[in-house]
C-alpha cells in the first residue's frame, strides 16, 4: 500500500504576531512543532504500514525550516518526505493551500491513500484534506475514527458524526481525514533519528509543478481575505475563596451559573 501523509509545522506557542497588512501569521523567529492532529494522521499510516505492508511518505508545504518535521516524521517510521517551497506560496488561504498541496502529491506519483489530521492548531479550518481530495478528483471521508477493514480495493471506516457513529466503505485511491481518538501516536526513535540523519528531504518549488501559473497560489490564489485579526484579551481577573467544602461546592455552583455554564 502506498500512503501519502501530509504534515504542517505550526507554532508552537500561542504568543505570535500578525502582520497587520496581510493578515497573515508571522513565522520567523518562534518556537514550531509537528501540528498535533497530523501526529494522529501518521500513526495510522504507520499502523496500516505494519499491518498489511507498504511505504509511507509525507509532504509538507512551508519554508525551509519545515524540514524539520519531516525528519521528525522519518524519527517515527516515515519512509520519504517531500517538501513543497517557494515563496511564492506564502499567505495562502486554505483554498490555495490545498491546490498548492495537491500538485506536489502528483508529482509525487501514484499513491492508495492520503491521510491528513482533522485540521491545523494555526487555522483550525478542517478544510484543506477535502478540498485536495476535490482537487484530486478523488473520494474522501472526514471525521474517521476507527479502521474496520481493508482489502485490496478499498478501506471500510468508522466515522464519528455529530449525532451517530457512520460505516462507510471508499475505494481506493482516496482521501482520509481522520480524528484525534484514532490511535496514540508513537514517540520518534532515537535509533531513527540516527539512522536518518543524512535521509534526503526532496525540495520542489513553483517552476516543478505541472501547473506553473502563480495567481494560483500564495496570496494571489486566495479568494479569502483577512479583513481584521487580532489577539484575545487577556483575561488575569481571579476570585479566591475560603471555607468548608460544602461552602466552596456552593459557591462554584452559584458563580457557574451566574456565569451561565450551567
Amino acid at each position: 500500500m502506498k500512503i501519502i501523509v501530509c504534515i504542517k509545522q505550526v507554532p508552537g506557542t500561542s504568543k505570535v504576531q500578525v502582520d497587520p497588512v496581510t493578515g497573515v501569521l508571522i513565522r520567523d523567529g518562534i518556537d514550531t512543532k509537528m501540528n498535533p492532529y497530523d501526529l494522529f494522521a501518521l500513526e495510522t499510516a504507520l499502523r496500516l504500514k505494519e499491518e498489511y505492508g507498504g511505504h509511507v511518505k509525507v509532504i509538507s508545504m512551508g519554508p525551509p525550516q519545515a524540514m524539520e518535521v519531516i525528519k521528525e516524521a522519518f524519527m517515527m517510521g516515515a519512509d520519504d518526505g517531500l517538501l513543497v517551497s517557494d515563496r511564492k506560496f506564502a499567505g495562502a488561504d486554505v483554498l490555495a493551500t490545498s491546490y498548492t498541496l495537491s500538485q506536489g502529491i502528483r508529482k509525487m506519483g501514484n499513491f492508495n491513500l492520503i491521510i491528513t489530521g482533522k485540521q491545523t492548531t494555526d487555522g483550525d479550518t478542517a478544510q484543506v484534506g477535502p478540498e485536495i481530495a476535490e482537487y484530486l478528483q478523488i473520494p474522501h471521508i472526514a471525521n474517521v475514527l476507527k479502521i474496520l477493514e481493508v482489502t485490496d480495493n478499498d478501506i471500510t471506516v468508522e466515522m464519528d458524526m455529530p449525532e451517530t457513529i457512520e460505516i462507510a466503505k471508499v475505494k481506493f485511491p482516496c482521501l482520509l481525514s481522520v480524528e484525534k481518538d484514532i490511535f496514540q501516536p508513537r514517540l520518534p526513535s532515537f535509533k531513527r533519528k540516527i539512522k536518518t540523519k543524512d535521509k534526503e528531504i526532496k525540495v520542489i518549488c513553483l517552476n516543478d509543478m505541472e501547473d506553473k501559473n502563480e495567481k494560483k497560489y500564495g496570496l494571489s490564489g486566495s479568494p479569502t481575505q483577512v479583513e481584521r485579526i487580532f489577539p484575545p484579551d487577556e483575561n488575569a481577573d481571579k476570585e479566591i475563596w475560603e471555607g468548608t467544602g460544602e461552602e466552596l461546592a456552593d459557591k462554584i455552583t452559584k458563580k457557574l451559573k451566574e456565569l451561565k455554564f450551567i
